[in-house]
């Protein structure tokens, strides 16, 4: 990615934050000024997404402290804490899918960048008193759910900014970074509550028992740490990024994505793929404790939502060179062979099994995973793009500058509502390992399911996109 050239500067101080005249697919303009404006707004839209997963995945850390803190919350209650930001997360995607163009990116990035402010001073302050009430845990763990939300609004905010060839790049690049929140809260939050970060300010330090021994801790910097630098990507954001006056429509307008059979084709698909990443992320470390209780889940964990966040920009970047549809089909055939694998190196009845096979299935599922939610999301943009154009005069400009704003304010939509559909895996995968291990016995019944939704998203993706004489070839 290169930097930005003086000229794009000038070009936003020009236009104002509101651009007026965007024309991506226009090459000599993308190359005159168009591209340096995209990749800055591109570069401040990571920073505020991978804040966003981080406060979408610190309650998973939060719950796990809770009892030795002293809370007296049961299990099942736990288990609610933890599952409650997917929930919410996935249902606000709905909602955020449809906001840029209403509001604008640069508006909707800054203000749902400073809304991630209220959980995160919330939970710093409540763990502090170990008399906080269950229902009040509850509502945070709720709110934990904006940070989720905003993926789809920053998603379909950067779909506007860059050219069909480079769609995929650029999604792949804000995803895949901002995915690294997943791995870097779980990896981070260990560190920073064994220290006295913020001094008086920050609260009172708490004692729990570890290993049979007292040891001091803050908990409450889990989520501080995460406030000043929210407050930072909000005020840039503002300042630094822009506005698409063509952006702009209402929520009718985007709602014909509702209408599109291939809408709810990528919904399919994105379950496949961004299900599987955040739902494997959240549920690996407790079926690691389950099938190898001799393991510390902490050691390994973060280990594969990293592997996924940094493949993703190389996902999208295969899918521009090579074609998303072909990557995608291939992609999930590897999936299905990976969870095969799994359950090859699984124990048998708590006997056996091999835990550096199952590390190293799961960490090619992880790979998988980023790889997927690159493709598939330049297979959007790339899909309504192409619909819209059918049958248009190329000769005729204003046709064509019509039927570019319209695929490109459903492709951004529907960006926007597969995520939200995708994140829902954050609460049923790890519910299905629950569910299979509480009927069963183990996990395998969950993990067959597993293999059986790839093959079938094999059989979508090549029967609609990727064969000869396919629907929508992309």
């Amino acid at each position: 990615m290169s930097s930005t050239s003086p000229s794009a500067v000038a070009l936003g101080a020009r236009q104002g934050r509101t651009l007026q005249h965007w024309a991506p697919e226009d090459k000599a303009f993308w190359s005159r000024e168009g591209e340096a404006v995209a990749r800055r707004n591109l570069w401040l839209s990571v920073p505020a997404l991978f804040l966003a997963f981080a406060i979408w995945q610190v309650w998973s850390v939060v719950a796990v402290s809770l009892p030795s803190l002293g809370f007296q919350y049961s299990t099942n209650q736990l288990f609610w804490l933890a599952a409650a930001p997917a929930l919410s997360g996935a249902t606000l995607r709905i909602f955020y899918s449809f906001m840029v163009p209403v509001f604008g990116g640069r508006r909707w990035t800054a203000i749902s960048t400073a809304s991630l402010l209220i959980p995160a001073l919330g939970i710093g302050f409540a763990v502090q008193d170990n008399t906080t009430g269950y229902p009040t845990m509850l509502l945070l763990a709720l709110l934990c759910g904006l940070g989720g939300g905003n993926f789809s609004s920053s998603m379909a905010n950067i779909s506007f900014f860059f050219p069909k060839e480079k769609k995929g790049a650029a999604l792949g690049v804000n995803a895949g970074l901002g995915n690294l929140g997943v791995s870097v809260v779980q990896f981070l939050s260990p560190l920073v509550i064994a220290l006295g970060l913020f001094g008086a300010i920050g609260g009172e330090a708490q004692q729990i028992m570890k290993n049979g021994a007292a040891s001091t801790v803050w908990a409450q910097n889990a989520a501080f740490i995460w406030v000043p630098f929210i407050a930072l990507a909000a005020v840039a954001a503002w300042f630094g990024m822009n506005d698409i006056a063509d952006a702009k429509a209402s929520f009718a307008a985007q709602a014909a994505i509702f209408r599109r059979k291939h809408n709810w084709l990528m919904c399919v698909l994105y379950l496949g793929c961004f299900g599987s990443f955040i739902g494997y992320a959240a549920g690996f470390p407790l079926l690691i404790k389950s099938q190898f209780p001799g393991v510390n889940p902490l050691a390994y964990a973060w280990m594969g939502p990293l592997t996924g966040a940094l493949i993703r920009p190389v996902g999208g970047w295969l899918a521009d060179k090579l074609g998303g549809a072909r990557v995608t089909v291939w992609n999930f055939a590897v999936m299905a062979l990976a969870v095969v694998g799994v359950l090859h190196f699984l124990p048998t009845n708590g006997v056996g099994g091999n835990f550096t096979g199952f590390f190293a299935m799961f960490l090619v599922l992880f790979m998988t995973t980023g790889i997927g939610n690159g493709s598939t999301f330049r297979m959007i943009p790339v899909i309504f793009l192409n619909q819209a154009l059918r049958g248009v005069d190329r000769h005729d400009a204003v046709a064509v500058a019509r039927a570019t704003k319209e695929g490109n304010t459903e492709g951004a939509a529907t960006l926007g509502f597969t995520g939200a559909i995708g994140a829902y895996g954050g609460f049923f995968i790890p519910k299905s390992y629950g569910t299979s291990i509480s009927l069963t016995g183990g996990p395998e019944a969950a993990l067959y399911c597993f293999i059986a939704f790839y093959v079938l998203c094999v059989a979508i993706t090549w029967w609609f996109y990727a064969r000869k004489h396919a629907e929508m070839p992309c």
